[in-house]
Order: structure tokens, then sequence, then C-alpha cells
């Protein structure tokens, strides 16, 4: 395995066989009695307080008796002070001078008992009067170095890195943590909102033998036992209805929802949507319950109603602006949609230069011309409404034009982030509805519904309340709260293609051209020593690290050690 270690983890795991020789567990099991966190000792600081506190060594300044570091825990960082002899009273020595200054690492967790002090320069430090290492890490952080003008090198900010490796990407970068504690906030904000009104939070299958709710494409299962195919949801919308029918006024659920389609910057094949149901309600309703909501959320999240996107100032104050579609393709286009036939949409949609197909039905046609010349002109929150009929299978006829639907999409910075109607409740309707998607589908329309819900029916005919639902993008949402334009930005662990090799069968124009410079001085060679192949190198400690690593994984190259040190050996 040795070949595959940089030369910190080969050190680091040489520093953990030492710690095992002095007797010390370096991952032990019990209970660590933290009383304080970093923001604790900040808000409610006391001279000479005792406190407990542990979390990881974020920097280490060793000045001989004394020594000065950092400790970083789920709340921040504060300066840690450590003397040898407040912490080694006796003649042994050894806690400090070996295990301290030797075997301690950035990255370790440590837990610390101390009293408060302020240094002569005002910093709330801990006086260390013990510690216990907690976890000793065998490889090291990505951390940024600053030099003495200020300039930051080697941060931790490559996208596919950070996705891949979130668990470095959140120790290293404090505001990724906080885009995910307003996350979090969110949810809490949207749970209380909605408790306040009385809905109940409910919870519905994740594997169906249908993929309702939703136009998308299914990720396909199977079950081995029921010998049957089940999909990973993409709605939740057709089993809280059920719910609805079965007497209960109004529930709520956020759902985790799977979509077998493409991935950008706002897309994920897998996201997490709210869905809320209400009965005796409408879409004209459920518009101005969502203002309130969203401006609610908006100042738990961010203290003020006001976010930024990139160029733009968002402002999430109700009322919001409301738009028929149909209006809003006549402004942008000139191009009134009311009465026209499927052939007169795919001629004005090619006029325009909308790219269009056969298997286009009127509804997919009009969604792709909003798509293309208006959706991007919405910046502020805006509510656009009556949908043509085609477009929405699942929603109520409205009530003064039979070829609209009674539906509304939220659109904020050119993309939709809401979906809502007023639920359509009359199963004769509803069975015709999904027939005609079954047409599309047959045509060639794969994100129509193919297979009919026939227990939704079934249900539908013990009779509905009049309702209005509505479905939130959890994800888009917070991108606006937190300023940021991708989606990766705001999941824990995006999906992500498989990670390559760097090096395949030992191809040597795979390396990058810093491993290829260290592989030419070893090649002359065969085996050097290893301290002076990377003094030769010239290179970072970063670059270094990542040259050795590429050409050990690629099995080009190996460490060993032997009795005069550690070499690194052409294969």
């Amino acid at each position: 395995m040795s070949q595959h270690l940089s030369e910190q983890e080969i050190i680091r795991r040489e520093k953990l066989n030492s710690i095992r020789e002095m007797g010390i567990n370096p991952y032990p099991a019990d209970l660590f009695p933290v009383d304080s966190t970093a923001q604790d000792i900040k808000d409610k600081y006391e001279e000479g307080k005792r406190v407990v506190i542990a979390g990881r060594m974020m920097s280490i300044k060793i000045q001989g008796k004394a020594s000065f570091g950092e400790l970083q825990d789920s709340t921040g960082r504060v300066q840690v002070y450590f003397n040898r002899d407040e912490i080694c009273p006796e003649e042994d020595k050894s806690k400090y001078n070996d295990l301290f200054k030797k075997l301690i690492d950035l990255g370790d967790f440590v837990g610390m008992e101390g009293e408060l002090f302020t240094t002569q320069v005002g910093e709330i430090t801990v006086k260390v009067k013990d510690f216990k290492l907690l976890s000793k890490a065998l490889k090291p952080l990505p951390l940024p170095k600053t030099d003495k003008e200020g300039v930051v090198h080697d941060a931790f900010t490559d996208p596919e890195l950070r996705y891949r490796q979130r668990y470095a990407d959140l120790v290293v970068n404090p505001r990724v943590k906080e885009v995910f504690v307003k996350r979090t906030k969110m949810f809490t904000a949207m749970r209380n909102f909605f408790n306040k009104s009385g809905y109940m939070e409910v919870e519905t299958p994740v594997l169906q033998p249908i993929p309702g709710g939703a136009a998308a494409r299914p990720f396909i299962s199977h079950h081995n036992a029921l010998d049957i195919p089940l999909y990973l949801r993409i709605a939740n919308e057709l089993y809280l209805k059920r719910l609805i029918i079965g007497g209960f006024d109004g529930v709520y659920e956020f759902s985790k929802n799977f979509r077998n389609e493409g991935m950008d910057r706002t897309h994920n094949p897998e996201f997490t949507a709210l869905e809320i149901y209400v009965a005796y309600k409408d879409y004209n309703w459920m518009m101005d319950y969502t203002e309130s909501l969203l401006e609610h959320v908006a100042i738990e999240v961010n203290g003020s109603t006001k976010s930024s996107f990139g160029e733009h100032n968002i402002n999430w104050k109700a009322p919001y602006k409301r738009v028929s579609m149909t209006d809003s393709i006549n402004e942008f286009t000139g191009f009134d949609i009311t009465g026209k036939s499927e052939e007169e949409l795919r001629a004005a949609a090619k006029s325009m230069g909308v790219e269009v197909d056969d298997t286009m039905g009127k509804g997919k046609l009009i969604d792709e011309i909003f798509g293309e010349k208006c959706e991007g002109n919405y910046i502020q929150p805006t509510f656009i409404t009556d949908y043509p009929k085609e477009m929405s299978p699942l929603c109520k006829e409205h009530r003064d034009n039979p070829e609209l639907t009674e539906r509304f999409e939220l659109m904020v910075c050119g993309k939709e982030i809401a979906n809502a109607y007023s639920e359509l409740n009359d199963p004769i309707d509803q069975r015709e509805r999904f027939e005609e998607q079954a047409k599309l589908a047959e045509k060639g329309d794969d994100e129509a519904t193919g297979i009919i819900d026939q227990d939704f029916l079934r249900a539908l005919e013990y009779g509905m309340p009049p309702t209005s639902g509505i479905g939130i993008g959890m994800d888009r949402l917070i991108m606006y709260l937190t300023n940021n334009p991708a989606i990766q930005e705001v999941l824990f662990f995006p999906q992500m293609r498989p990670e390559k090799a760097k090096v395949v069968n030992n191809d040597i124009e795979a390396l990058t051209a810093e491993a290829k410079s260290v592989f030419k001085i070893l090649s002359e060679r065969e085996e050097c020593p290893l301290a002076e192949l990377k003094e030769q190198a010239g290179l970072s400690n970063k670059k270094w690290d990542l040259s050795i690593k590429a050409l050990t994984k690629g099995g080009l190259a190996k460490v060993i050690k032997n009795d005069a040190g550690l070499f690194v050996k052409l294969l």
C-alpha cells in the first residue's frame, strides 16, 4: 500500500505508529466531556473560566516551551496556547515535547481542558492545562497558505475536487458550511410556516409502481420478490392527493425526487421538492400564500427580504407581479397562441428559431416557445398564470376559458422555482387527460406519462374536495437565497461522473507537466532519496504531492523506506 501514499501520508503513518508505541490510543472510544464551543467562548467570555473543548487543529506555531495554535469546531475557530510546564508540571515532559511538538499534525482532532485569558493583542485564548488526541488524521487537509504579502496559495477551489471531497471542502472553506446552515434554516422556516397554518407533514413512497405526478423520465428498478418493475419517485403529487381524498385538509412533504435526465448547473438527477396540498382552496389563494411563505423564508434565512444572485438583486417581499402565459408570449414574440392549432404553433415556433420536432403536441410547443423567448426575462419573482390545457394534465380547467387551466409557475432570475394548480378533481376529465398523455407517449414524447394510474382515478371517484397544490424546487430556491449559480454548490453530495484515474496503464503522456518533470529526474537515476528528488523538482508542496501520487498510483514509481530513509524508486 505504501507505494500509493504521498510523502506526508507516509510520515503521518509513521507518527501514528510512534503514538501507539507511547501507549496512546490514537482513536479512543470513550466520551470526551465537551462543555464549550469556540462561539460560546467568544460570546460568553469570562477571564479564568474553565472550559473543555474539542475540534481539529488548524494551525500550530511551535515556540520552544510555549506554542500557539487554532482549534476549529462546528462553530468556528478559537486560539489555544500550549505551555510545556502547564501541561507537564512533573519532571516527565514527553506529552509536550514528544506528543504535541512532534506527533500532532494539522487536521488532528484534539480535546483540551483549559482556562480563558486574553493575549496582549486582545485575542481570546484558551490556556491549555491538558489535552487528549481524539483522532489522528492520516491525510493532510488541503489548507490554503497566505504569504507575507497576503497572497493566498493552494486554495481548495477546484469545483470537481470540492464536490467529490465535500468533507474536506467543509473543513477548509467556511463559506460552504454557511450555505448548508442556511439550507437547514430554509426547511425549518417552511415547516414552521406550514405547521402554524395547521397543515401536517407526511411521507409517501419513494418506490412507486407507476411514475406519476409529473412529466419526466424515471429511473427504473425491479422488485425481485414481487417480480414487478418499480420506479424511483419523479413526484409525490398523486399520493398527497390521495390523502386529501382521505380527509386531511392540508398535507405537505419534502420529498427526494429522481429524474433520469440531463445534468447541468441547475439540474441534478436527485433533488428535493416541497409539495403542499390544501383542501377548499384555489390557485389564486395559493399565489397569496406562496408570496407570504417566501417572504417569511427570505427573512428567516438572510434576515432580509432581499438577496443577491449574480448581478441581480431579488426582492422577495409580497406581492409579486402576475402575467398570463398568453400575454407573456404575446409581449415577447408578438404571437397570440389563443385558438391556434398544433400545425400553426409548430410553424410559429420554427419562424422564431425555436427548435421543435414532430413528436411535440400543442402543450410542448407552447412550452418551448415560452422557455426560449419569455422565461429568461423574469428576474424578480413573477407568477406566470393560466397555462393552456395541453400543458397541464393534472390541472383544473379555467373557470372562464375552457382552453386554459388554473395554473401558475413562479419565475425568478429566468427560471421556474414553483408550479401550482387548482387541482383537477373531476375523475372523468382526469381520465381523458391521462389518455391524451398516453397518446403523446405513443407518438414518441418520452416525457409524457404513458401509464395510466388506475388507482388514482379510483380514488378520485370517491370524491376529492376543491384543492390547490404547489411544488417548490428547494435546491433552486436556496441557490437564489445564497447567491450560488450552480446546484452542485447547495447539495452536500451532488451526482458526479465516475472519477477517472490520472494515469492508466503506465501512460506517461497522461501525466501533468510537473509529474513528467519528476519522472524525468527519476528516470536518470532509477532510485533517489525522496528529499533530494523533491528539492531537485522545485515544486510547491501541493504540486509535489500531486505529482508523486500520480507516479505511484499509475504504477510508474513507488516510495520505499530502508535504514537510510525514504527513497523513490522507478518501476
